[in-house]
């Protein structure tokens, strides 16, 4: 038996413990794996420092050209290419071909959606 408890006291643990487990309901809840999906792919978008940093800096020059992001910010052309890509299929950027250039602006109505939807968790865990 546990501790210093007598039998009985260690009955009535166990009956009331018993008894909570059987007041305990199930809840059953349907996911939407879809949404589930694209949820996530927003907040891997977003949980990473150097996408947030590329983030930032479409937001201060609005459209702005792929190659003008990774000089400015020194880094690698196939790394911002896989950040973009990223951030792009997120829907968190908008990315349009001008020529042999792509250029990305941020996708402001995603990003505010994103932003609530964060918010509207943040209140009901708290």
């Amino acid at each position: 038996m546990g501790g210093n408890r007598t039998y009985s006291e260690w009955f009535s643990f166990r009956v009331n413990l018993r008894e909570t487990k059987h007041t305990m309901r199930k809840t059953v809840t349907t996911i939407n794996h879809e949404k589930l999906d694209h949820s996530t792919r927003i907040l891997r978008a977003l949980a990473h420092p150097l996408r947030m940093k590329i983030l930032q800096f479409i937001d201060k020059h609005g459209t702005i050209n792929v190659n003008k992001i990774y000089n400015t910010l020194k880094l690698e052309q196939s790394i911002t290419s896989q950040h973009l890509k990223v951030l792009r299929l997120s829907g968190l950027v908008k990315a349009s071909k001008d020529g042999k250039y792509m250029h990305y602006s941020i996708n402001y109505d995603k990003v505010g959606h994103s932003i609530q939807a964060i918010r509207n968790f943040l209140k009901e865990d708290l």
